[in-house]
């Protein structure tokens, strides 16, 4: 028989003190996932930090091999080179491990994960106890699968193409930081910082990073595409994608193009797009923005026939980021738990 300590976990959030760390907390608590000890952990800047975990005060503690021990999941919301530094502890301590930092994205038996997307395509994943690590799709990639699995229903797609617009949230707070301070130096006529960007992203939209980034929107898109083919696989087809860098603080938005073979009338087109996870707005009040999508769970959309092409709409889509990465991450983390055999936890 089964005690109760058999059916709860320690959680260790490995980059606690960030956006995605944050946000991750708060969705493990609202989904009540059977855990009986948080231990916050990240880099030595953001030691000391306190945090609030199940109606309790909680400092941010150092990554070492004792704050692992009997660690059932580790998840990884940290900097991509933090959790490369660092996986392997949480690994040598037996815990399962779910990364939402894509560091761990060619490392061996590394699976790619998004639940929305298995359950919509009756997809069986199969896991079992060697089954220890996975990686989150892209939450753009998530949006996107999402989308072109349901229009298929309307009907065969013979093209589609979509524009992504990337938050400076995904760049952590260092992005959010940059925007602002590029925002208000602007205004003053002072000189803008670009340490994350290398480019003014401030009352702009670009099309990529200045040289001396850190990272590419290049490299973004890739890893969005390359985790779309993978969710999509042959149910639908891939379609053209470009990611652009929007002056926003939160939230991806998503201009897609869908062409239909045949006529396909919005309101079929609307019923198809209808079910989980997908919101339809129908008011001008409700269509979907970064501002309204804010702290939702679902995809909000709105539709609209071409002008010029019969049988080509476009959608107008925007989803809370962070929120979807970590609901996304949960979901892997509970599907890990079902075949584990029980918490470590004495």
């Amino acid at each position: 028989m089964k005690t109760e300590s058999q059916n709860v976990f320690r959680v260790a959030i490995v980059g606690a003190a960030t956006l995605k760390g944050k946000e991750l907390k708060e969705v493990l608590e609202e989904r009540n996932f059977p855990a009986v000890d948080f231990r916050l952990l990240d880099d030595n800047e953001s030691l000391g930090q306190l945090e609030q975990v199940q109606d309790e005060v909680a400092f941010v503690q150092p990554v070492t091999p004792e704050q692992l021990e009997n660690v059932d999941f580790t998840f990884f919301a940290s900097e991509p080179e933090f959790t490369r530094n660092n996986f392997k502890l949480a690994k040598q301590a037996g815990s399962a491990i779910v990364d939402l930092s894509y560091a761990l994205e060619n490392e061996p038996l590394v699976t790619v994960r998004a639940p929305w997307i298995e359950r919509e395509v009756g997809r069986q994943t199969q896991l079992n106890l060697d089954s220890n690590a996975v990686m989150i799709a892209h939450p753009a990639a998530v949006v996107v699968a999402l989308l072109l699995l349901r229009a298929r229903k309307a009907g065969a797609i013979r093209r589609a193409a979509v524009t992504v617009f990337e938050p400076v949230s995904e760049q952590g707070r260092r992005g959010m930081d940059e925007l602002h301070e590029q925002t208000v130096n602007l205004l003053s006529f002072q000189q803008m910082p670009t340490g994350v960007f290398d480019s003014q992203v401030a009352f702009n939209m670009i099309g990529r990073y200045g040289p001396a980034s850190s990272r590419s929107l290049e490299s973004i898109e890739r890893r969005i595409i390359g985790h779309l083919r993978t969710l999509l696989g042959e149910q639908a087809p891939m379609p053209a994608l470009t990611l652009v860098e929007a002056p926003v603080f939160h939230a991806h938005t998503f201009s897609i193009y869908v062409e239909f073979e045949k006529t396909v009338s919005a309101g079929d087109f609307s019923q198809a797009l209808a079910g989980e996870h997908l919101q339809i707005t129908r008011s001008q009040e409700d269509s979907p923005s970064n501002v309204n999508v804010a702290g939702k769970d679902e995809i909000l959309v709105a539709l609209r026939h071409d002008s010029s092409q019969e049988n080509g709409f476009w959608l107008w889509a925007a989803v809370d980021n962070l929120r979807l990465a970590a609901i996304t991450a949960v979901d892997c983390a509970n599907a890990l738990a079902a075949v584990r055999p029980h918490g470590k936890v004495q």
